[in-house]
């Protein structure tokens, strides 16, 4: 190294991570996160994805993971010496921010050797504010791109901050890295996923449908020490702030609290329509939406033949129905579009937002998580022999 990086040792990457790969890890994010470790900010760890019956969605991460340590290793010379400590998903939305640190001034964290942030969206486009600053050495300021990887040393040698994010959701993909096994995450998230994939049928790991964790993960409220202080869930509002709505016949006067009917079936509305297909909880529902999201112009632009799921319009009763459950789940709805307006929202997917895309997108969805189980269920026997999580090679290839 030269000087200047032996005092200050960091790594730029410029276009490490795909479009694809960046769009893949948001529609993760957005479908499974919980209200994150400060104020605005909101995440998604993997054995959160465990925990709520979406093991496969670790698959994504898998390769990039690899690659990342790859790159660390080489840059700083520490070739097979490194574990992953950490992988997670981290947005910050508007009022976040963070002052000058280095990832290591807590006792309880100097294990941590090196840090490594891939921006899966972009400053400006995406969002406002948000620009990460070194205190010293070059680069001092980087400007997050969508693909683009800052890595750096988990010291005094790189103390940092984030400016407070203005507009929109910036989204990261962080990962930490340390020399000390006690700190590998990869032997605790494998035990994890053999203990959540012990029910079988036909020898095969059952591939069921998404589990909401605890309410209060999911709850937002400017005043987090208060249950009572006015919020939001946050399934519900990103669902909202994409123009949708969400309906339960069940009512909300059949159960005690909110909570209990996010865990009842739902069904999705738009324009004074309803899709009589029911989902069998909010976080269900969600993935279908944001799957959506994802692959919104692919599914506007095909010329798949799809057959409509059954749309009737919605009665005045059910109008009101909606409208009180609304109420109750996103209690102040204002504070749901301020924290989660998006500068890149693509207003043209809403503006043509139809039932049979949406139709096709519930079944490219199955098709998805299916996929993604099959690796999953085929990679985890290699995994628990060699003891870390990697790209099992496919058979012939």
């Amino acid at each position: 190294m030269g000087e200047e990086k032996k005092k200050h040792p960091r790594l730029i990457l410029h276009d490490f991570l795909s479009l694809e790969e960046c769009k893949e890890l948001e529609f993760v994010h957005k479908s499974s996160s919980t209200v994150g470790y400060r104020p605005n900010v909101f995440s998604t760890t993997l054995s959160h994805l465990i925990a709520t019956n979406c093991p496969h969605f670790i698959i994504p991460f898998v390769p990039i993971r690899e690659r990342l340590k790859e790159k660390v290793e080489e840059f700083f010379g520490c070739e097979f010496e490194l574990f992953v400590e950490f992988t997670g998903l981290i947005s910050w939305t508007r009022g976040a921010s963070i002052g000058w640190h280095s990832d290591d001034n807590r006792p309880y964290l100097k294990q941590r050797d090196f840090t490594a942030v891939c921006y899966l969206n972009s400053y400006a486009k995406d969002f406002k504010g948000g620009l990460f600053h070194f205190q010293e050495g070059e680069p001092r300021t980087v400007v997050p791109m969508a693909g683009n990887v800052a890595i750096y040393t988990a010291d005094s040698c790189n103390v940092h901050s984030v400016d407070e994010i203005i507009e929109g959701e910036r989204l990261t993909l962080t990962l930490w890295f340390s020399r000390d096994s006690t700190h590998d995450e990869d032997a605790k998230l494998i035990s994890l996923l053999s203990e959540k994939m012990l029910y079988v049928a036909n020898n095969m790991p059952v591939l069921k449908l998404p589990i909401l964790a605890s309410s209060n993960m999911y709850w937002f409220s400017l005043e987090p020490a208060s249950d009572q202080q006015s919020g939001f869930d946050i399934c519900c509002a990103r669902i909202h702030v994409l123009g949708l709505d969400f309906y339960s016949s069940q009512g909300k006067s059949m159960f005690s609290d909110f909570s209990e009917l996010l865990m009842k079936s739902l069904q999705l509305a738009w324009d004074n329509e309803l899709f009589e297909q029911e989902f069998v909880n909010i976080l269900h529902l969600l993935q279908v939406v944001q799957f959506y999201c994802w692959k919104a112009l692919e599914l506007l632009n095909s010329d798949l033949e799809v057959k409509t799921g059954k749309v009737i319009q919605l009665s005045q009763s059910q109008k009101e129905n909606m409208s009180a459950m609304k109420s109750i789940i996103l209690e102040d709805h204002q504070l749901a579009e301020m924290v989660f307006s998006c500068a890149n929202c693509n207003k043209d997917w809403r503006r043509s937002f139809n039932w049979a895309k949406f139709s096709a997108a519930v079944t490219a969805w199955e098709e998805y998580r299916l996929k993604l189980h099959k690796e999953l269920v085929m990679s985890l026997p290699y995994w628990r022999i060699q003891g870390f999580i990697y790209s099992v090679p496919r058979e012939g290839t």
